[in-house]
């Protein structure tokens, strides 16, 4: 049970590092071609760089307990927590085919941890 508390801790750390990224960029006025120093050095950058980093520790982790037919699927939870965010913090518009979408995820993760 202790490895899925961190395949979750993975996907809650993939998630916000995507999300201080994406902060860091909107702050930045995105990446372009004069700016990228500014942007690699942005301390949201960097903060996401280092949550990267972490969640890649855990996955190792996960890696050496978990089939990876397990385990990388289930990871698939970032992509409908990104969506939450996504709606949520930075107001983007989510038409109802994602949210349809995200739903399916949802259910073959279900049906993937089915024993």
């Amino acid at each position: 049970m202790m490895v899925y508390l961190i395949l979750f801790a993975n996907i809650v750390l993939l998630v916000v590092g995507q999300t201080v990224w994406k902060i860091g960029l909107e702050k930045a006025g995105g990446l372009r071609l004069g700016n990228g120093f500014e942007v690699m050095t942005s301390p949201f950058i960097l903060l996401g760089i280092v949550l990267y980093g972490l969640a890649t520790v855990l996955w190792l982790y996960v890696l050496s307990r978990l089939p990876l037919s397990i385990a990388y699927p289930m990871q698939s939870c970032a992509y409908v927590f990104a969506l939450f965010i996504a709606f949520y913090l930075f107001k983007e518009s989510v038409p109802l085919n994602r949210w349809i979408g995200a739903g399916i995820v949802l259910a073959g993760i279900t049906v993937l941890s089915w024993k």
